[in-house]
């Protein structure tokens, strides 16, 4: 089995590429231990240390550090994700699945008179911003929409990235502000 690495806009995030699919359907981001419990494969990266998160894409897992090198922690999370495929032990344990991954509806919020705005804001999100954030290794999902402003949570890679802030102010923000007349400004939840 050969996996990829990719760096990532964070310089604390990598990204693997094991070739083959990761997640069919969603995303999953375990931010700490407690939550990789619903993971063999997360449950063996936290245990290598200096690993703080964990996040699971279609096709790529990009693993975050707090603490170390990455020539010194790659070999070891080299290993554990390679261990995982091989072995053919699912990525969530029993159950976990349909919970564990984030349902964006389920948390939005805005005002039933602007859903023609919304609906507009999510696709070209879903179009043009998701597939970009994923190259490098995150997510983005809408949340909300209050005032002209879209509210927006980043996860992965582009969670606590330096260059995150440029990525919703002048990418994002510019995007939908070009597009839908009726945002003024994006923000990060």
């Amino acid at each position: 089995m050969f996996i990829e690495t990719e760096t990532t806009p964070n310089p604390a995030t990598l990204k693997f590429l094991p070739g083959r699919t990761v997640m069919p359907t969603g995303t999953l981001d375990i931010r700490d231990a407690k939550a990789a419990e619903q993971s063999g494969l997360a449950r063996a990266l936290f245990s290598i240390d200096g690993v703080s998160g964990v996040f699971y894409g279609a096709d790529f897992v990009s693993v975050t550090k707090a603490s170390g090198e990455w020539p010194h922690l790659k070999p070891a999370i080299l290993g554990a994700i390679m261990e995982h495929f091989t072995s053919g032990a699912p990525l969530t344990d029993e159950g976990v699945h349909a919970t564990a991954i984030s349902t964006e509806s389920d948390e939005e919020f805005f005002d039933p008179n602007d859903v023609e705005t919304v609906d507009t804001i999510k696709e070209l999100i879903e179009s043009r911003v998701r597939p970009a954030v994923a190259g490098d290794g995150g997510d983005i999902t809408f949340k909300g929409y209050r005032d002209g402003i879209v509210y927006l949570t980043m996860k992965g890679a582009c969670s606590g990235c330096p260059s995150s802030t440029a990525t919703l102010k002048h990418g994002i923000q510019n995007l939908l502000k070009h597009f839908v007349p009726a945002v003024q400004a994006v923000e990060q939840i």
